[in-house]
């Protein structure tokens, strides 16, 4: 049995549009090649090294396509964008510390990355560099901001970033924070379209909720409308703020935050979240993190995939067919996983004038 992938991604080749909610207004671009990495692996989750143009098949709507496999290494551009608004404030410790393993297990010696660090505001602390000293104190910099996360406009931001590196890096985007967008002016389908035909694969490294919830500072409490001579107490106790309080059993923890995170979390088996539609339409990862081991298993397992992936393009031989395409992908071994960009939407190709 061969390693199958069939999937749709929202790339165009050929001709590309992205309809905007204006009146009868469409962009185009025009796009002949689509790039998919393909990601092989054996079913205990070791990767497939070794193979060449000849054991993948690459099917464009049903249709064998000639493909190109690049074997020469491809730099890798990185984004790292990473939620530092005060509800992930007790885990920037931890975040601080993976300086070190962005340049030995992601960027390699001809890579590079650039650090973004996103509340309400999205701000880049570190241009693109090779430079691992530098990546690292930009990220030592990194402090809690406002109470608020602008994701989306952070994916928006990074990909601005990405799409002016040189067009045989690979562009990756890996995106440290919440699956949830508080207060963002873009919308996810724009930013996955972006995302799509810019050739950025989208990984995410998704911190846990609940952790959030219980390990951000508590909000300054409301003071009560009552003085405390209002509310007798029983014997010759005095009628403090701090015995009132006692006495009515007011406790120093909210637990209101955990249930409703709990039913958040049930909820979201039902909606999509950004960082899944991100990464599944991108052909990228999700992780997850919960404490510092997790976050350096997270990197290595990304560092792993990306060094091991092979890089597929071809022009489709079937321009004619608009509306989506669906690409599968087939190795020629038995009992593997392949994995690789969805696919896409395309126009069908425009006659030439006059024809």
């Amino acid at each position: 049995m061969k390693g199958v992938v069939t999937c749709t991604l929202l790339l165009l080749s050929g001709v590309l549009f992205a309809q905007q909610e204006l009146p009868e207004r469409t962009f185009r671009a025009t796009v002949n090649v689509v790039i998919a990495p393909v990601t092989v692996m054996t079913r205990n989750g070791r990767y497939v090294s070794g193979l060449e143009a000849k054991d993948f098949r690459l099917y464009d709507n049903g249709k064998l396509q000639d493909i190109r496999l690049d074997v020469t290494y491809n730099p890798v551009s990185i984004v790292v964008a990473i939620q530092r608004n005060t509800d992930v404030e007790a885990l920037l410790p931890k975040i601080r510390q993976i300086g070190p393993m962005i340049e030995a297990l992601l960027t390699g010696e001809r890579g590079e990355a650039a650090l973004v660090a996103f509340d309400h505001r999205v701000q880049l602390l570190q241009d693109f560099t090779n430079d691992g000293r530098l990546f690292k104190q930009a990220l030592e910099k990194l402090q809690p901001g406002s109470s608020t996360s602008a994701l989306i406009d952070a994916v928006f931001y990074s990909i601005r970033l990405l799409r002016r590196r040189p067009p045989d890096h690979r562009r990756v985007l890996i995106l440290i924070s919440e699956t949830r967008d508080k207060g963002s002016e873009g919308r996810i389908r724009d930013a996955l379209l972006e995302a799509e035909f810019n050739n950025v694969i989208v990984y995410t490294i998704n911190i846990n909720r609940l952790i959030t919830s219980l390990t951000k500072p508590a909000p300054t409490p409301r003071p009560s409308p009552f003085p405390p001579a209002s509310r007798p107490l029983p014997g010759p106790a005095a009628q403090t703020p701090t015995n009132v309080d006692q006495l009515r059993g007011v406790q120093s923890a909210d637990f209101v935050p955990i249930i409703k995170e709990i039913f958040t979390q049930v909820k979201s088996i039902f909606v999509p979240n950004p960082a899944e539609i991100l990464t599944r339409y991108t052909g990228g990862r999700e992780f997850s993190f919960s404490g510092l081991k997790d976050l350096e298993q997270a990197l290595t397992e990304l560092g792993e995939e990306l060094h091991s992936q092979y890089i597929l393009s071809y022009t489709p031989n079937n321009l004619e067919e608009g509306g989506y395409h669906t690409i599968r992908v087939e190795v020629n071994r038995p009992n593997l996983i392949v994995r690789t960009r969805p696919g896409y939407w395309m126009a069908a190709k425009f006659p030439e004038a006059g024809n």
